[in-house]
């Protein structure tokens, strides 16, 4: 879901222009700035393998932008599009920004309907079929390759297939992540644990958990969501991990009211209400756990590696009082991200500046976003271990930038780096699936008298009806 991520903040912009740099709000449900099929002249070649030709003029509009309150990642963008236009200095980019999330699902939703998105559209990895639904966004495969984006060999086929449907692409990523165990060692040292071992398995975080809580104060051993969709995307990671699925091979029936599914459930709820480790608070969602975390009143949840720079910046709290192993069980975890995709029906030209420019910022080691000794000079977090979908020379030169320039002891996260889990994707109509399985986890978690067996068999029909509607 992402983290972050639903865990993750969607759709940020305001309007940039670099080469004559001038810069305007724009909403971000309006139209694009040229009619589709048009917006290019000059210079194009009518070859879509064809890299841009420098001398095409055209103007692409892009989700985004990071808003004036970010003030050093707006002056990265704005940096980013000049250096892209000295090598085309006829494409004008137009950045997007709305206050709040950089996109929320209702607007996201509201806007394909519409037809408004940006040429550039932000989307995250399982916004694919809705994107489809409404052949909303262009097939690429075409003006995808080696010279397009040089590094294409060297980007994880895993995560390209989040954005395939078939052997057609229709995005390029912009970060990815792997969820694991995020921990408090502030707390692990009180309760005479080491932060440098976080646990490996379920039953390792039951003991953990129950010595950090018999710390008292309202500290709780171990913490999870259980409201907004994200109890159910926890509930699935969790279930991931043990070797455990939601739904079957095909998609089209739930999978999770077996072993596996029973086994976390009643593990959570013995957590809960025998060891009473996780806290008398539920219900929870997004930022709740990430606040008590950061106020030392919780010793370890589930999460991606960038809820550590969000609890830094956003929260206060210090980059040293956290670390992180990979998740419990090790089976496989949970793995999503977000990306970019390319509206249906724009010119050809079109495509090939937001191909460049998407190649320029987020896929190219060294520079845009993985330009580590500028976001460190700006104060930005380097050092956290992803994004990271590289492979081969690119993954080394690009860990050893990030070490390099690292604001953050990257040896806290070390177990989490060292330990790789197999990334399993988001099971189909994911939020729709998540919403079911909110009342699986509310259910553990706020009654002592849950029964087990009924929730998961009352999951398991709502989920197998979803699915019939595919």
């Amino acid at each position: 879901m992402r983290s972050a991520r639903l865990r993750r903040t969607r759709r940020t912009s305001a309007l940039t222009l670099v080469s004559a740099l001038t810069l305007t709000a724009l909403a971000a449900c309006g139209t694009s700035s040229s009619d589709n099929g048009g917006g290019g002249s000059g210079g194009g070649s009518a070859d879509p393998s064809a890299p841009l030709d420098p001398r095409t003029k055209v103007t692409i509009t892009i989700d985004c932008m990071p808003p004036a309150a970010k003030a050093a990642e707006l002056k990265e963008w704005k940096e980013d599009v000049a250096e892209f236009n000295r090598t085309y200095p006829n494409v004008r980019i137009e950045g997007r920004s709305t206050p709040g999330q950089c996109l929320e699902p209702p607007r996201f939703t509201a806007m394909l309907k519409a037809r408004s998105q940006p040429d550039v559209f932000y989307t995250y990895f399982t916004d694919l079929p809705q994107v489809l639904d409404h052949d909303g966004a262009e097939d690429i495969t075409p003006y995808v390759n080696d010279r397009t984006v040089p590094l294409l060999k060297d980007i994880d086929p895993g995560v390209l297939g989040s954005l395939k449907d078939g052997d057609k692409l229709y995005g390029l990523p912009t970060s990815n992540y792997t969820m694991g165990l995020l921990i408090n060692r502030k707390l692990f040292e009180r309760a005479g644990l080491d932060p440098d071992s976080p646990p490996r398995t379920w039953e390792e975080v039951r003991v953990a958990a129950k010595r950090i809580a018999a710390l008292g104060d309202g500290i709780a051993g171990f913490g999870e969501y259980s409201a907004g969709n994200q109890g159910g995307w926890h509930f699935t990671a969790q279930v991931y991990s043990v070797g455990g699925a939601i739904v079957d091979a095909g998609g089209r029936k739930a999978a999770f009211n077996d072993e596996s599914g029973r086994r976390i459930a009643e593990n959570l709820h013995a957590m809960r209400w025998e060891d009473d480790s996780m806290g008398k608070t539920q219900l929870l969602k997004w930022g709740d756990l990430q606040k008590q975390i950061a106020t030392d009143k919780l010793g370890m949840f589930l999460a991606a590696p960038d809820d550590i720079a969000y609890m830094v910046q956003q929260l206060g709290a210090a980059y040293e009082n956290f670390g992180m192993g990979p998740i419990p069980g090790q089976k496989s975890t949970l793995a999503g991200g977000n990306n970019y995709m390319i509206k249906k029906g724009i010119s050809p030209d079109k495509i090939k500046a937001a191909v460049a420019w998407l190649n320029f910022k987020n896929l190219t080691v060294g520079k845009g976003q993985f330009d580590w000794a500028r976001a460190k000079a700006d104060g930005l977090p380097v050092g956290v271990p992803q994004p990271n979908f590289w492979l081969n020379e690119s993954k080394r030169k690009d860990d050893a930038a990030r070490a390099e320039h690292a604001t953050m002891p990257v040896e806290n996260f070390r177990t989490f780096t060292d330990h790789p889990v197999p990334g399993k994707a988001e099971p189909p109509r994911a939020q729709e699936i998540y919403k079911i399985l909110d009342t699986v986890m509310s259910g553990i978690l706020t009654n002592e008298d849950a029964d087990v067996d009924k929730l998961l068999d009352t999951a398991e029909a709502q989920v197998d009806q979803v699915l019939a509607g595919r």
